[in-house]
């Protein structure tokens, strides 16, 4: 298992749930193809399965 993790959002956010939404405000992703690093640890595994049909995930 990685020590980080990149996250980038691949997909816009209308239309998506509030949910949804609040997630990717919390991981820091604005706009498409906007990125963040973040530690691999079960809060944010969490958080990627919420979101994982907008994000494409690689180990850093």
């Amino acid at each position: 298992m990685a020590d980080k993790v990149k996250i980038t959002l691949v997909k816009g956010l209308a239309g998506i749930l509030p949910n949804q939404r609040k997630t990717c405000k919390a991981l820091g992703l604005r706009k498409i193809s906007s990125s963040v690093v973040k530690d691999n640890n079960p809060v944010t595994q969490g958080m990627i399965r919420v979101v994982s049909h907008l994000v494409k995930v690689e180990e850093v």
